[in-house]
């Protein structure tokens, strides 16, 4: 049987995190268990790789700022280079009620420290990105130090950082089961590469931690939800240093990455598994034509049909995050629910977990809003996420 100081199920940004924060911190008996056969099988390696603070709640702000301070000092830590790339973030709005919502959001932004983010009218909009047709925008906000990442080279440095100190990690390995003991811990886990005892586990297991939660016997409100991405073949029609360009009112979004546009547009999945990543045609279609009739120039591009995808977001019933100690259990920990945003968290939520379970709390910055149980305690999380 393998033993383990802490067992992380998950080995996508978020549980590589976990892994490098606790390792950082002298626990160096880590073991990461990963269902997929290699490294960002999983949400990871379908990530978009956008990074902002503009958002709409405190937490999720302060989670931002931790992270793109993490972000700065990523490559000295691990040795990879995070690739992040402040080109901004363009939030842009149609209707009246959407621009008052977007300034209302960017006065909470201010309070918490994002001085830089600041409100745009119609023809700063048309200065910041040349390509979208202005008619009927009554205005937007801009933040110039939100930007771009590569999920997978985050992935890489924590994962190696972490094994650097004696963490490890196991692919193709699934969580089928657990045993407990007296007073609410896990003991054991029951695995597809045989049973592993632990000290401590970490449920970090993105669209699948709801089912992970349940085998331990818990019950925890996180969903899978699909998310596709239409993208072109390479062109020259829009430029790298393009700002994320979102629409605040049916969330349709777009950016470039290595010299092709992606085109996002967060609709209602209708297939009946909740873990099918199929790209529909008909979503195809209408996010074709959204970004045809807001970027003209994107009448000329061709999308690339092979090349889309789909991904999972694990959904939160507030759409914030999971952290901290599960219910009714002493040694089984949540980094769950992020609810699109667990990329651009990732190096936040693991060096506050790992704060978590070291020494009871979270240092860093105040988690109480984050806390597994406010659900049944009727306080999720209110106010605008922005996406």
């Amino acid at each position: 049987m393998r033993t383990a100081e802490v067992v992380i199920v998950g080995g996508g940004v978020v549980g590589a995190s976990v892994a490098y924060h606790l390792a950082a911190r002298g626990v160096r008996d880590v073991l990461v268990l990963e269902r997929g056969a290699a490294p960002g099988g999983g949400s990871t390696g379908r990530a978009t790789g956008g990074f902002r603070a503009q958002f709409g709640t405190e937490v999720n702000i302060r989670l931002s700022l931790l992270s793109r301070e993490k972000l700065q000092r990523f490559e000295e830590e691990t040795g990879v280079d995070p690739c992040f790339r402040p080109y901004g973030y363009l939030f842009v709005a149609r209707a009246r009620e959407e621009f008052a919502a977007l300034l209302s959001a960017q006065s909470l932004q201010h309070e918490c420290g994002l001085k830089e983010a600041r409100a745009v009218g119609v023809e700063e909009i048309a200065r910041l990105n040349p390509a979208l047709s202005v008619e009927g925008l009554t205005g937007g906000v801009f933040c110039p130090s939100d930007g771009f990442v590569r999920p997978l080279e985050i992935l890489r440095g924590y994962a190696e950082a972490s094994a650097r100190l004696g963490a490890r990690f196991l692919y193709g390995v699934e969580v089928e089961g657990f045993r407990g003991g007296a007073g609410g811990r896990v003991e054991t886990l029951l695995t597809t590469a045989g049973e592993t005892s632990a000290g401590a586990v970490v449920n970090a297991a993105g669209a699948w931690a709801g089912e992970v939660a349940r085998r331990a016997g818990v019950e925890i409100p996180v969903e899978p939800l699909r998310r596709q991405v239409a993208i072109t073949r390479p062109c020259e029609l829009l430029p790298e240093e393009m700002p994320m360009t979102i629409y605040a009112g049916d969330g349709f979004h777009l950016r470039v990455r290595d010299g092709r546009v992606l085109l996002l547009w967060p609709d209602e999945p209708r297939a009946a598994d909740p873990f099918d990543t199929t790209v529909q045609e008909d979503w195809l279609t209408e996010v074709v034509a959204r970004a045809q009739a807001r970027v003209p120039v994107l009448r000329r591009a061709v999308i690339d049909r092979a090349a889309c995808w789909a991904g999972l977001y694990e959904m939160s019933p507030d759409r914030h995050a999971l952290l901290g100690r599960a219910p009714g259990f002493d040694n089984l920990y949540l980094a769950n629910g992020s609810s699109g945003h667990g990329v651009m968290h990732a190096p936040a939520l693991g060096q506050l977990l790992s704060e978590i379970i070291l020494d009871g709390a979270a240092h860093a910055l105040d988690t109480h809003t984050l806390r597994p149980t406010r659900f049944a305690e009727g306080k999720p999380n209110t106010g605008p996420s922005l996406l």
